[in-house]
């Protein structure tokens, strides 16, 4: 409910300013979005970081030295039958 009554008196203020003045309202607004999506990849990344520590990583895969092996394997079969 907060949340509904938030955006609805945000739409209404950024009416008004943008009637009164239409420039330095544009520029607020994109301050403040470009400074919410800045915000948002800053504790995404902080997250990324603290669930890293938390979390061991498993070994990656490395899927060409499978193969590599795989052939190998098939390469020896082959010579060895």
């Amino acid at each position: 409910m907060f949340l509904l009554l938030s955006i609805i008196l945000s739409v209404v203020v950024f009416i008004i300013l943008f009637s009164v003045m239409p420039e330095a309202t544009m520029v607020i607004s994109f301050g403040l979005i470009f400074g919410i999506l800045f915000r948002i990849l800053y504790l995404l990344n902080d997250m990324d970081k603290r669930l890293s520590q938390l979390v061991p990583e498993s070994p990656k895969r490395d899927k060409v030295q499978e193969a590599f092996e795989r052939y190998l394997a098939d390469k020896e079969k082959e010579n060895a039958g």
